[in-house]
């Protein structure tokens, strides 16, 4: 089947709006969030149900035309970016944004992929339940996205990774077969667990459509505090402090380098650090419960407390008021955004033991600034479960894209330091289309060759997301 017939049985199916054809409608879908990634489409494919969608991969499969799924494009690693030579077609997800169902006492919720997790969140608090994951891209990512990639965000330390709340899943396959397996259970012991395969797969294996995710209750009670602290070790202690006094009522913890918040304090507008003096570092740690006993505050005081008499602890500012709350979490939620102002950046989503990211930070930080000279060492991220950003920008001054250019060999310089220290180069961010040359060295025998057989079994023509997680010949 020719292309041009292709697209005719795309349109007859899918609708005026259901398929982008002209370059002006398209292009927005050709280029990643991070600007690194810039291809080109014949046709972006917009369904509005499962079963269009569906009979679109079977129209595709049957012309053997290659489909790069989509849903927010907030990915951090190219992971829907389309190649350059225009032979993938796009798959936007964001019409699929119906909310089927919310279940207030199986605490379960039933959302389609193209639903913003923000919508998701305010879907589930307007029942009175919580959706707990959250990431600085919630606005924007999209449920079939944020569960392709297994993604983690601020509050993994408490309740997990996505793959944690996700209890059941639709997806469509390769051929255009519907896996139907949109159960609410919280036991099902029937064989392989179908929707762990397709969680985290980004996109290789199948398109999610819809899945089941499981609620909480709402917190009754939330306290969050800044703390400005002298060393990545002083903010490990806080961590063990807190957890030590009650490891139930950590919602979040969160590292920020002095560096990242001058950044962001700089460069991001109505952003201001509520403490006297700049720290070297800092802490924002959430805490919440879903007692109405009002003792949360006391046991944040306590343990503040306790760390400024100590020394651990600098300074700390403790939110009064939702506003104060949300001016807190966003000097810690635009640290991206800042980075991207301040120049070229590459960024590292690793992972180490708890225990290790000290070393990780001041070992990185030190290899980083010998490779290049002026190099700024941005790390951040989720100190409570090991997942820190270890993002670097290009010295000020420095010409952008000579920076970029040498972004491998600043990201094996970190990772080197990272396996070393028996952690992960890719925590939460997937391996996309930027990180797979790394694949065969971290995961390489039995355990990437299982994968490729995987890959091969269930997409034997690689027609789905071609060239992510898996490296070229």
């Amino acid at each position: 089947m020719s292309t041009d017939t292709l697209l005719a049985d795309l349109r007859a199916l899918l609708g005026p709006s259901g398929l982008l054809t002209d370059p002006s409608d398209t292009e927005p879908y050709c280029s990643d969030w991070r600007g690194l990634f810039h291809g080109r489409t014949d046709a972006v494919l917009r369904p509005s149900d499962t079963a269009r969608l569906a009979e679109a991969v079977r129209l595709c499969a049957a012309s053997a035309a290659r489909i790069v799924p989509m849903g927010g494009n907030t990915s951090m690693v190219g992971g829907a970016s389309v190649s350059e030579d225009g032979s993938e077609l796009v798959l936007s997800l964001t019409r699929l944004n119906r909310i089927r169902a919310i279940d207030p006492v199986d605490m379960t919720m039933t959302v389609e992929a193209g639903v913003t997790l923000k919508a998701a969140q305010d879907a589930a608090a307007e029942a009175g339940c919580l959706l707990p994951l959250s990431i600085s891209s919630e606005g924007s990512a999209t449920i079939g996205g944020v569960l392709a990639t297994n993604a983690g965000g601020n509050n993994t330390v408490r309740y997990g990774n996505a793959r944690e709340l996700c209890l059941g899943l639709e997806a469509v396959l390769p051929d255009g077969t519907v896996f139907e397996g949109l159960r609410r259970l919280r036991k099902d012991n029937t064989g392989y667990a179908l929707r762990h395969l397709l969680i985290g797969s980004e996109g290789t294996l199948g398109i999610i459509t819809c899945a089941v995710l499981q609620l909480y209750p709402r917190p009754r009670q939330v306290e969050v505090a800044l703390c400005g602290v002298e060393s990545v070790d002083a903010a490990l202690a806080l961590f063990m402090a807190f957890r030590g006094a009650d490891p139930s009522a950590i919602q979040a913890f969160e590292y920020m380098s002095g560096t990242g918040m001058a950044l962001v304090n700089t460069l991001i507008p109505d952003a201001a650090l509520p403490l006297a003096e700049p720290s070297p570092h800092y802490v924002l740690v959430e805490l919440a419960t879903v007692r109405d006993d009002g003792l949360l505050r006391g046991l944040l005081e306590t343990v503040l407390g306790a760390a400024l008499e100590n020394g651990a602890v600098q300074d700390a500012v403790i939110a009064e008021s939702q506003a104060q709350r949300l001016s807190l979490w966003k000097l810690r939620e635009e640290h991206a955004e800042a980075q991207k102002r301040a120049g070229g950046s590459v960024k590292n989503d690793v992972s180490v033991p708890v225990s290790k990211i000290p070393a990780l930070i001041a070992r990185a930080t030190a290899a980083c600034a010998a490779l290049i000279p002026g190099i700024r060492a941005v790390p951040f991220g989720h100190l409570g479960d090991g997942n820190i950003h270890f993002n670097l920008v290009q010295p000020d001054g420095a010409d952008r894209a000579q920076f970029l250019a040498r972004d491998h060999e600043i990201m094996d310089t970190v990772c080197a330091i990272v396996r070393d220290l028996e952690g992960s180069f890719s925590a939460e961010h997937g391996v996309g289309r930027l990180k797979p040359y790394m694949m065969p060295d971290w995961r390489g025998g039995a355990e990437l060759d299982t994968m490729r057989r995987i890959k091969r079994a269930i997409d034997p023509d690689d027609m789905l997301n071609p060239g992510k997680i898996f490296p070229g010949p």
